[in-house]
C-alpha cells in the first residue's frame, strides 16, 4: 500500500491505494480517499492518526518529542533585502573593489551584513557581529573584517553613488528632472572635534555634542541619489555648491529643477544654479522682500483657488519680477516667478507660533541676563533695545509686521515651463526629503555615530546610504503595487519571517513561524517562493537561496 496524491484543475486529493498484478500488467486499487491535500495539511486529527499508525505498526524511527534541542529563533526576512541587493549587482562590484585593494575576505557579505541590521535591528559594529548569527544560513563575518570593510566603502564612496544611480536608472526607468536637496545634522555621543566633527547649529537639539552635517540628494519618488557629509559647523546655504558639482560631474544630469529649502535659499546659491542651465524651487522670504512685492502679496486681487489633497480652499496669486542681487561682486538680475498661497489652515498656525515666541518674549523681559543669553530664534525676536540702554520692550512694531502675513507663503522659481499647479505640487513633495531624514535617524538609527576615525565615520555612512537605498526601492516597489506600507511595517513584516531552528538527533532543521500578512504580500511582490514548513539547515542555505 502507498499514499498517492492525485492533481485535478483546482486541487490535489489524497488517497491510499494498493497494488496488485492482473493478466501480467500492474493496476492500482483505490482503498480509501483520504480528501483535498491543503485539507489534510496541518490537521491535528491527520497528525494523531499517523502516530497512532507508527505505534501499531512498532515503527523504530517514531522520534521522541524528548529528542528535539532548545529552538533558537533565526531571522530568514532578510532575504527580501538580499535579492534587491543582488539586482544592484552589488556582490559583483564589491568583488571588484576587493580585486583592486587584494582584500582577502568578503566585502559584500561584511557590507550586507551590517546593512541589513541598520534595516531590521540597528546596533553597533560590535552588536552587529555579536547578533549575526540570528540571520539563518548567513556567512559568519568577523569583527575586524567589519571594521575593515568601512574603511574601504569609505574610499570607494563615489564609484558605489554612481553606480546604485545608473543601476537605479536601468532597473526602475528612473527619469530624474526634479531632484529634492536638504541639510541635516547627526550628532556623536562626544565633545572631541577635529576635522570632520565639530560644534555647530544642531537640527536636532544636540547642542552640547559634535555633529557632522549631511546633504542628501533624492529623487521625485524618494528615493537616494547622492549625499555629502560636511564639517559639523557648515552652513546649510554653503553645501549645495558641491552637490550641484555631483548632480553635473558624476551624474551628467544636464536639465534639473532644484527643490529646497529656505535654508538653501541664498543669492550666491541661485547664481550658481542658473549658472549651471538649472532651474530651482525654493522656499521664498517673502517678509524680507522689497516693498512693492510685499505690497502685492498682500492685495486681496489677483487670488486664484484650488483645492488642495485634503480639499481645503487655498489661494494662490503668481506674481512675476526680476530679482535683483550683487553677488562676489557682481550684479545680477534673475526672472523669476513668485508663487504666493494664502491658507486659513496656516493662518491658525502662524498666529500660534507667533503668540507662543510673544510668551517667551515676555518671560524673557523677567531677566536681562536671559536676554543676553539667548538669540534671535526665540522669543528675543519680539524685544528691542531702547538705546542701548540695556532697557529692553516689547517690539510692538515687529509684531504687527508679522501679524499681517499669517498665512501667506511663497514659492520662487526661475522655472517658466511649469504652471504654478506643476509648481507647488513639486515644492509640496519636498516632504519626502524630511521624511528621508526622519527614516535615517529612527528607523535606520544612523546617530548617533560610534565611530571616532574620519575613514570610519565616512565608511558608516556609505553602509546608511546602501541601506537606505534598499529600503526605498522596496517601498517604491510596493507602491507600484498599490500597497502602501511605512518602513517601520516594512520592519515589522520581515522581522516576523522567522525559523525555530531545532537539532533532532544530529540533524537541524528550521521550522517556519507565523508571519504577517504584509509579509506575505512583499514575498509574492519579490517573486520569493517560501520555505516549507520543515526545512533542513543544508537545503535551506544550498538550494533555497540560489533561488533568488
Amino acid at each position: 500500500m502507498f499514499i498517492k496524491i492525485t492533481k485535478t484543475k483546482n486541487h490535489q486529493y489524497v488517497q491510499l491505494v494498493q497494488s496488485y498484478r492482473e493478466n501480467g500488467a500492474v493496476k492500482h486499487k483505490v482503498l480509501l480517499n483520504l480528501g483535498r491535500l491543503d485539507e489534510i495539511e496541518n490537521n491535528p486529527s491527520f497528525q494523531r492518526l499517523g502516530k497512532r499508525l507508527l505505534e501499531l505498526s512498532k515503527a523504530r524511527e517514531v522520534t521522541s518529542l524528548a529528542s528535539f534541542s532548545e529552538a533558537q529563533i533565526k531571522n530568514w526576512g532578510y532575504v527580501v533585502y538580499q535579492k534587491i541587493w543582488n539586482q544592484f549587482e552589488l556582490p559583483k562590484l564589491l568583488k571588484k573593489i576587493s580585486a583592486k585593494r587584494k582584500v582577502q575576505f568578503e566585502l559584500s557579505d561584511a557590507s550586507f551584513l551590517m546593512a541589513i541590521q541598520h534595516l531590521l535591528e540597528p546596533r553597533s559594529k560590535l552588536g552587529t557581529y555579536n547578533y549575526q548569527h540570528r540571520y539563518a544560513s548567513l556567512p559568519d563575518v568577523a569583527l575586524n573584517h567589519l571594521y575593515r570593510s568601512l574603511d574601504l566603502l569609505c574610499e570607494y564612496k563615489e564609484l558605489l553613488e554612481e553606480e546604485m544611480f545608473q543601476k537605479n536608472r536601468h532597473l526602475f526607468n528612473m527619469q530624474v528632472d526634479v531632484v529634492f536637496y536638504d541639510v541635516t545634522t547627526f550628532s556623536f555621543a562626544s565633545v572631541e572635534a577635529d576635522t570632520l566633527r565639530d560644534f555647530g547649529f544642531s537640527k536636532d537639539g544636540k547642542f552640547n555634542e559634535v555633529q557632522v552635517v549631511l546633504g542628501l540628494l533624492i529623487d521625485c519618488e524618494g528615493r537616494p541619489i547622492g549625499y555629502e557629509l560636511f564639517p559639523g559647523n557648515t552652513f546649510d546655504g554653503k553645501t549645495l555648491e558641491t552637490a550641484l558639482e555631483k548632480l553635473e560631474k558624476r551624474f551628467g544630469l544636464r536639465r534639473v529643477i532644484i527643490v529646497a529649502d529656505r535654508g538653501i535659499n541664498s543669492k550666491l546659491n541661485l547664481k550658481r544654479i542658473v549658472e549651471r542651465g538649472y532651474s530651482y524651487i525654493f522656499a521664498a522670504r517673502i517678509k524680507s522682500m522689497k516693498k512693492e512685492i510685499t505690497d502685492m502679496i498682500l492685495d486681496e486681487n489677483g487670488y486664484q483657488e484650488i483645492k488642495d489633497d485634503e480639499g481645503e480652499v487655498l489661494r494662490y496669486k503668481v506674481i512675476e519680477y526680476i530679482n535683483e542681487f550683487t553677488a562676489e561682486g557682481k550684479k545680477y538680475k534673475l526672472p523669476e516667478k513668485l508663487i504666493v498661497t494664502y491658507s486659513s489652515r496656516r493662518a491658525e498656525k502662524d498666529r500660534a507660533d507667533r503668540e507662543r515666541l510673544i510668551e517667551k518674549a515676555q518671560t524673557l523681559l523677567e531677566s536681562k541676563a536671559k536676554i543676553q543669553a539667548s538669540n534671535k530664534r526665540g522669543g528675543k525676536k519680539y524685544l528691542k533695545e531702547i538705546d542701548c540702554t540695556g532697557t529692553w520692550i516689547l517690539d510692538e512694531e515687529a509684531i504687527a509686521r508679522d501679524k499681517q502675513f499669517d498665512g501667506y507663503y511663497g514659492i520662487q522659481t526661475s522655472e517658466k515651463e511649469m504652471s504654478a499647479k506643476d509648481i507647488l505640487d513639486a515644492y509640496h513633495n519636498l516632504w519626502r526629503i524630511e521624511e528621508s531624514f526622519r527614516v535615517m535617524k529612527s528607523t535606520l538609527k544612523v546617530r548617533p555615530v560610534f565611530h571616532w576615525t574620519e575613514r570610519r565615520i565616512k565608511g558608516h555612512f556609505v553602509i546608511c546610504f546602501l541601506a537606505f537605498l534598499l529600503e526605498r526601492t522596496l517601498e517604491f516597489k510596493l507602491r507600484q503595487a498599490v500597497e502602501n506600507a511605512s518602513p517601520a511595517e516594512i520592519r515589522e513584516a520581515l522581522n516576523s519571517l522567522n525559523f525555530a531552528e531545532v537539532e533532532i538527533k544530529g540533524e537541524v532543521f528550521f521550522i517556519k513561524t507565523q508571519s504577517t500578512e504584509l509579509s506575505k504580500k512583499i514575498l509574492r511582490l519579490m517573486r520569493i517562493a517560501p520555505p516549507g514548513n520543515i526545512t533542513r539547515v543544508e537545503e535551506f542555505a544550498a538550494r533555497w537561496q540560489d533561488r533568488l
